[in-house]
């Protein structure tokens, strides 16, 4: 009777701590009851970067073609300035996917900010004019974008802001796939480096640091 009771508290404790009860049969016909701990779950890393929508990534296609931007690096842009939400607004009153300021949105005739086609059409030239009035200077024309031509000019590089040495950080991050990028931190400015705009064998845009070869 005692060794009934043993094995029963044996198999209660067991089952209260989760474990699966199995039964062994030994060579003299007697029954060994063990237990298997529980399997946990498998640890998953949930944390994704956020996507944008067919809609948005098509239109993303079709302005970056016609501002002769690489998608990948409009693509960065609108992930960091809105996560591709249509209707962000910042508390500086910046607008939509590529956070318009009223004063750029003005610029490009812009009806409705928060039009994910008049946005990111307005987005893409305003970063297009950027590259071009920095001589093709990727860092410098991010910088801009965050911080404004104007304190470029100023400080002759990237402005020592913190909010935009990460801004543009956090954009190369994702445009280079680079998780390691970051800016020189001895240099209170640091210019930017010289990129070039080409196309692949497959007729792709692909803006690169590295010179194209000449004939």
């Amino acid at each position: 009777m005692r060794s009934g009771r043993f094995w029963i508290a044996i198999f209660l404790c067991a089952t209260a701590s989760g474990a699966q009860i199995k039964t062994k049969i030994l060579e003299d016909g007697s029954r060994m009851l063990y237990n298997d701990p529980p399997r946990r779950p498998a640890v998953t890393n949930t944390r994704t970067s956020p996507r944008p929508s067919a809609e948005i990534d098509e239109l993303i296609e079709i302005h970056s073609e016609r501002a002769r931007l690489e998608p990948r690096l409009v693509r960065a842009v609108v992930e960091v300035e809105s996560g591709f939400r249509p209707q962000a607004l910042s508390h500086k009153g910046a607008m939509g996917l590529m956070q318009l300021m009223p004063d750029t949105a003005d610029r490009y005739a812009v009806v409705d900010p928060y039009s994910p086609d008049e946005n990111i059409g307005a987005g893409t030239l305003y970063l297009r004019w950027l590259l071009d009035e920095f001589g093709g200077e990727l860092e410098l024309a991010l910088a801009g974008y965050n911080a404004g031509p104007t304190a470029v000019r100023q400080f002759g590089g990237i402005p020592p802001y913190p909010e935009t040495m990460a801004y543009v950080e956090r954009v190369l991050r994702i445009y280079l796939d680079e998780p390691g990028y970051s800016l020189d931190g001895s240099r209170q400015v640091r210019l930017g480096r010289k990129t070039y705009l080409t196309r692949d064998a497959s007729g792709q845009l692909v803006m690169t640091t590295t010179p194209p070869a000449t004939d």
